[in-house]
């Protein structure tokens, strides 16, 4: 597949995200692409609003809503595995109408008045079946620049889309709950999965290619074997503690203070702050290596939540959840970046869902903890789990950082469009 950046665009102009929308076929991919993720950002607050709403508690309701997490996280790195031997559509097809019924389930079930343990059952296949847009579509920008200096663009361009979603995600399941009915959001949220999910399959002809039989066995060596890979997994484990923390305590301070209906726009700042210096980081020409922006942008990160139980009004918490947004964009562009170094084409997507797959599980682990203190504790006591979480991360990060080390190789880019000639760039 041939790439559209030109050997001399390193040359004469820094990568931005002018040259990266130009690349042959990118739209096909990215616009189906960005609806078929929007569901994910509304699956977690839809599923809390809604098993509130019928139990009167957010530990139950965190409960539930972590088990969903919980299963996605086990599950999404077979599916990103499964992606990349027998292609996309093959997985993706099947996922989005299993996630349907069990969103439509889980539903049913919790307006019924049922037991936990069956909102559990349900939660399971509506969390395994969630659909890995997100690393599928990094995995087709990994086919189409190869190794281009358009790679760290990307990534941003990523991450940016990613929190466009859960800008307009939570605002979209607040509103739907809260002034619909308290089961809009899920129901929505399944829809959306299905008709986006089917539509991003569609375009078959951007997907990575499956690896030949004969290769299989060294192509698809599972990413969880780099080190590197494990390091990075741990770190996005702390940046899901943020967004389970943020999600469950958003939603509880706002209920304390008489507005349920400002928990959405609470969240959409944080989420705000995320895609706005994400944004600026793919802006950036970096000339600092990416495994030392990472350290720093995790430090960054872990001060600024450490400071989020402090709030005691609503205009703190929205300065307080602008910092942390801003602080997680950088960290979660670089990690994503360092995977193009650490881990070989055949097993990108697999990465790439165990790093989500991470978010979901540290989300997961989070909206318990949180859920569980802001039932026992004081309002806001959730807060507590963004500052364990990055804490401990960090030090992880910090002892294991020479495990980073991204793997020597020559970068190529295209001369023409259409006619590949290897170029090796020093």
């Amino acid at each position: 597949m041939a790439s559209t950046v030109t050997s001399n665009t390193s040359k004469t102009s820094r990568p931005g995200y002018r040259q990266l929308l130009r690349t042959r076929g990118a739209w096909t991919f990215l616009l189906p692409g960005f609806a078929a993720r929007q569901p994910f950002a509304m699956l977690t607050l839809s599923i809390v609003l809604l098993v509130q709403h019928t139990t009167g508690s957010y530990g139950a309701a965190g409960a539930v809503a972590a088990v969903t997490g919980v299963s996605m996280a086990l599950f999404a790195p077979y599916s990103g595995r499964l992606a990349d031997r027998y292609g996309q559509r093959a997985v993706l097809i099947p996922g989005v109408f299993v996630h349907g019924v069990a969103g439509l389930s889980l539903t049913a079930l919790a307006l019924a008045g049922a037991p936990l343990w069956a909102l559990f059952a349900a939660a399971v296949p509506t969390g395994a079946s969630v659909p890995q847009v997100g690393p599928m579509v990094r995995a087709r920008w990994g086919v189409k620049l190869q190794d281009s200096p358009l790679m760290t663009t990307a990534a941003a361009f990523e991450s940016v889309t990613d929190e466009l979603t859960f800008v307009l995600g939570p605002l979209l399941a607040t509103a739907l709950c809260t002034a619909v009915h308290p089961a809009a959001g899920l129901l929505t949220e399944a829809a959306l999965t299905l008709i986006g999910g089917l539509l991003f399959a569609a375009r078959r002809s951007t997907q990575p290619k499956v690896v030949s039989t004969a290769h299989a066995r060294v192509e698809h060596a599972s990413a969880l074997s780099v080190p590197g890979v494990r390091v990075l997994i741990v770190t996005f484990l702390g940046i899901g503690s943020v967004f389970g923390g943020m999600q469950v305590s958003l939603a509880a301070f706002s209920q304390s203070i008489g507005e349920p209906g400002l928990n959405g726009v609470l969240y959409g700042v944080f989420a705000a702050g995320n895609m706005l210096s994400g944004l600026v980081c793919g802006a950036i020409a970096w000339k600092v290596a990416p495994q030392r922006r990472l350290i720093v942008g995790y430090a960054a990160l872990a001060l600024v939540a450490s400071a989020l139980w402090t709030a005691d009004s609503a205009l703190v918490l929205a300065a307080l959840g602008l910092a942390v947004g801003m602080c997680i964009a950088p960290a979660l562009i670089t990690g994503y970046t360092l995977v193009e170094g650490l881990v070989p084409a055949g097993a990108r997507t697999e990465a790439f869902t165990w790093l989500t797959g991470a978010v979901a599980l540290g989300q997961a682990a989070a909206v318990t903890a949180a859920g569980q203190l802001e039932d026992r504790l004081w309002d806001g006591a959730g807060f507590l789990v963004p500052m364990a979480g990055t804490a401990l991360a960090l030090a992880t990060l910090v002892a294991l950082r020479s495990r980073l080390a991204t793997r020597p190789r020559s970068r190529t880019v295209a001369r023409v469009i259409g006619h590949r000639v290897p170029l090796t760039v020093d």
